[in-house]
């Protein structure tokens, strides 16, 4: 048993369920503590494939390869409203191929590597500290 697939499985065990070894998808608060510090369980698949549920909030920009998951269908993009609650509970989803938007209250499943830790995109500027990357969509 490699290490990660270790430390994954002891995480799932203390502290969270095991969505991500069932092969389930995980939703986006299974990835943070009350705190906004990483899961147990986030650092155990960090470098692995998950899936995680959400919603596609309108791309930033058309011709993207980039999109952000969120918990909630936002009908206005996050980063364009100043007045807006900026939401604390995405992921950056980087996918293999340019995307095709899709309504903001379709729910979706995410399918990608998971990486943790902070990331300033050097194309948007956009700051991150989850994201997927090679990652694909489908609608739930």
């Amino acid at each position: 048993m490699d290490r990660r697939l270790f430390l994954s499985a002891a995480a799932c065990t203390l502290f969270a369920p095991c969505a991500a070894l069932a092969g389930d998808e995980i939703r986006l608060r299974d990835l943070y503590n009350k705190d906004q510090s990483f899961s147990a369980l986030a650092l155990g698949l960090d470098g692995q494939s998950i899936d995680v549920s959400g919603f596609m909030a309108p791309p930033l920009k058309a011709e993207t390869q980039f999109f952000v998951l969120t918990k909630r269908p936002l009908a206005t993009c996050p980063f364009c409203e100043t007045e807006a609650e900026w939401p604390d509970d995405i992921v950056a989803i980087y996918a293999r191929r340019t995307i095709t938007p899709i309504p903001f209250n379709v729910p979706i499943i995410a399918t990608g590597t998971l990486a943790l830790g902070t990331y300033t995109d050097p194309d948007l500027g956009f700051v991150s500290r989850v994201r997927l990357t090679d990652a694909r969509f489908v609608r739930a």
